[in-house]
């Protein structure tokens, strides 16, 4: 069994009328992988380049967003992979975008919504995605000195 890495798991987030909200992505019915699923944005890391210009990368391209501020979060999300049986880690970003800023999607989402944290938790499918949106909340909210220690930008 192999252990790699190779992906990224970036949640957006904005602070509108004082409430923290996620930005979840559904994905396109004609995807091959997770039709029709909501999902934070993610993406696979390319030969050479940093896990955050990854997530940096991946939100301009499925969100056409510019985040304000991007955190590395405590928290690896990881999966079997029984294609390759590996173990695949997944370095999780929080990014914050401005409030009114415009969100344009890629071909591989056909649809978007701004949800609270319990909403995200609600919609997302995988326990180690629920429980980043819980991470990310709880820092931005009760230990932003502590979270500002992850900031990257």
């Amino acid at each position: 069994m192999n252990f790699t890495t190779g992906l990224i798991e970036a949640h957006i987030f904005r602070i509108k009328d004082e409430e923290m909200q996620f930005l979840l992505l559904k994905r396109s019915p004609s995807e091959k992988l997770y039709p029709n699923i909501w999902q934070m944005v993610t993406g696979k890391i390319k030969s050479g380049e940093k896990a955050f210009d990854t997530a940096l990368r991946e939100i301009k391209e499925e969100t056409g967003l510019r985040p304000i501020m991007l955190w590395s979060v405590p928290n690896v999300n990881m999966f079997y992979d029984g294609n390759s049986d590996s173990i695949i880690y997944i370095p999780v970003f929080a990014a914050q975008v401005n409030a009114n800023e415009g969100v344009h999607l890629s071909e591989e989402h056909f649809k978007y919504a701004w949800m609270n944290e319990r909403e995200a938790e609600d919609n997302l499918i995988w326990p180690g995605q629920k429980k980043s949106v819980k991470i990310i909340s709880e820092y931005f909210k009760n230990h932003i000195e502590e979270f500002n220690l992850l900031r990257i930008i």
